[in-house]
């Protein structure tokens, strides 16, 4: 009959397992908001996304069009902005003025760390953004423009993670998306700076691309999260042929009356698809089809084929 264990052999044991457990949270560690941690790798296409005391993974890309905007988390955090701007020389500048240029002085970059900063879309709180890396810090202060007008957009790329915690952004509990790109303009500045076909006039070409533009941003539910989200919105900032393709559509008396994406039919180990644009004529009520394939399998979307006509399969 098999004797049992010696004493020493079970204390080994129990201590070599002992060194696998997951050291117990401090208060500190328990306290902490669900904060998303850099991607180590960039081109991996997986997001780690590392909240206490659980690991979070996810894979979702964001491309998304908006307004980042400010927020103030804690009551704390507002007091302490209070007490800065109190002794910065503001005198004759108005409140968002006030707020760039508290922030962006360095002494104040502490400051600049506590606030969240909510990407609204169509008016809508979405996105709570958290810079991939810390030098990222600037790119959000310089996003809070000192006067911002309605036609101003923020595009942000990145990747999305958890649902915030409410005592992470004041109860907001909408994904944080963590960004490696955000560049901003407004939308008078980026109409001009489109290359005009020589057929249209300037007045006719910039009249259609604003349209084109607003049709797009404004399309219901864009909230640059799926893959037909992200490949509309790339063909809308970084593919000026499209505006051109309305431009001549609109002079030879055509509307644009649908604006889909589907799977393309290559898509094989990376994700395709197909950004198709149709366009009627007014007095036939023929409809001339166009489309351009974008691979949106990672973080940034690339064009594979030019705008060329569609063909109903």
């Amino acid at each position: 009959m098999e004797q049992p264990e010696s004493n020493e052999a079970q204390e080994a044991l129990a201590a070599s397992a002992a060194t696998n457990l997951p050291a117990p949270l401090t208060s500190a560690a328990r306290s902490m908001p669900n904060l998303p941690a850099p991607l180590p790798c960039p081109t991996c296409g997986v997001s780690p996304q590392l909240s206490p005391p659980n690991n979070v993974i996810t894979s979702a890309y964001i491309y998304a069009l908006g307004r980042v905007e400010p927020r103030f988390p804690r009551l704390s955090v507002e007091k302490e902005y209070a007490q800065a701007t109190g002794r910065a020389e503001t005198a004759g500048l108005t409140d968002r003025q006030t707020l760039q240029a508290v922030l962006s002085r360095p002494e104040n970059r502490y400051l600049a760390r506590q606030l969240c900063y909510v990407l609204t879309i169509e008016g809508l709180d979405t996105y709570i953004l958290h810079p991939g890396d810390p030098g990222d810090l600037q790119i959000l202060i310089e996003s809070l423009r000192p006067t911002p007008h309605p036609g101003d957009v923020d595009v942000v790329v990145g990747r999305r993670g958890p649902i915030a915690p409410p005592e992470l952004c004041n109860g907001l509990m909408v994904p944080i998306v963590v960004f490696d790109q955000i560049y901003s303009f407004d939308r008078e500045s980026f109409i001009k700076a489109i290359p005009r076909p020589e057929k249209v006039s300037a007045k006719e070409f910039g009249a259609s691309a604003e349209e084109l533009f607003d049709r797009i941003i404004q399309m219901a539910d864009n909230a640059g999260a799926t893959d037909a989200d992200r490949a509309v919105n790339y063909c809308a900032l970084r593919y000026p042929q499209i505006y051109a393709r309305a431009a001549e559509s609109f002079a030879a008396n055509s509307s644009l009356t649908a604006l889909e994406v589907s799977p393309s039919p290559l898509s094989g180990t990376r994700k395709i698809v197909e950004v198709i644009f149709s366009y009627t004529n007014r007095e036939t009520d023929v409809t001339e089809k166009f489309f351009v394939r974008v691979d949106v399998t990672e973080e940034f979307p690339f064009l594979v084929t030019k705008l060329s006509p569609y063909y109903d399969r």
